[in-house]
């Protein structure tokens, strides 16, 4: 009887790459609000954030209604990284957790500014062919 191991034929090993890099702590993104504001970078990324929501009038501020729920929110802090793994920036996001709020009750539509670059190409492409100018 021929085997694998009569023709010399072995399965390789598999070894496991159990290699780690160790991250400053300065690298780690926190957890909460009160573990972000002690650092000034997170104190910037959520100041940019904030600055950038009012100058977008992102929401209104209305008096709520007694069968309305009232939307929390939560921070979100990654960091952004180079490619050699060194920390580029900070990036901090204020979400809203609509997942409370219910259809025809506390909201009647919603929106979405997305734009596909197809459409961005066809409204280029007619400008350019109807001699509009654009700003």
């Amino acid at each position: 009887m021929t085997t694998k191991a009569k023709n010399l034929i072995h399965k390789p090993i598999k070894k496991l790459n159990l290699n780690t890099q160790l991250t400053k702590t300065c690298d780690l993104e926190p957890t909460s609000v009160t573990k972000a504001l002690t650092d000034p970078q997170w104190h910037k990324a959520m100041f940019v954030e904030c600055d950038a929501l009012v100058r977008n009038d992102t929401w209104d501020l209305v008096p709520s209604a007694e069968n309305q729920n009232v939307v929390g929110c939560k921070w979100i802090f990654r960091i952004k990284r180079k490619s050699d793994g060194s920390a580029d920036r900070f990036k901090a996001w204020l979400v809203a957790m609509g997942f409370h709020q219910r259809l025809g009750v506390d909201y009647l539509d919603t929106f979405s500014p997305i734009v596909k670059p197809t459409t961005v190409q066809v409204v280029l492409s007619l400008a350019i062919s109807q001699g509009w100018s654009l700003h």
